[in-house]
């Protein structure tokens, strides 16, 4: 049975070892571990940077998500933006994913939330059809970015 809470610090190395390898499934990119492990320790010691969530099953940790907060002057509310999603490859297309949605999004409705977010690679159409099954539309936005190298 899977389980979905709030992440714990003690779920931070779970965590740090998903972003590594998202960024080499997506990217073929390494992340430089002692950067990832601080970027997501900053997360538990500074909560209004995010907050992680995670998938357990039977006590292991199978997917997790990092939410972040965008103030909406237009809603004088936050949107909530889902980042760093990774599910272990054993666990994808069980639902997980849709779990983790559907009771992040009832926690979004207790706190007000005006909406979430996400953003997806523009070549990743399985993805694309998850996050549309759920209801969610891409609509208004592109998405331009300035990144260091």
């Amino acid at each position: 049975m899977i389980t979905i809470r709030k992440a714990k610090p003690e779920d931070a190395s779970a965590i740090i070892d998903f972003q590594q390898k998202m960024a080499w499934e997506t990217e073929q990119l390494t992340l430089i571990p002692e950067l990832i492990a601080k970027g997501v320790k900053a997360v538990f010691a500074k909560t209004t940077r995010g907050q992680y969530w995670v998938a357990e099953e039977e006590g292991n940790v199978v997917a997790s998500l990092l939410i972040t907060f965008e103030w909406s002057d237009w809603r004088n509310t936050n949107v909530w933006w889902f980042q760093s999603v990774y599910v272990l490859p054993a666990f994808r297309r069980t639902g997980i994913f849709r779990s983790m949605y559907s009771h992040i999004k009832n926690e979004a409705d207790k706190q007000n939330v005006a909406g979430l977010r996400l953003y997806v690679e523009s070549n990743n159409s399985r993805a694309q059809k998850t996050y549309e099954a759920l209801g969610m539309k891409s609509e208004h936005y592109t998405m331009y970015e300035w990144l260091k190298e």
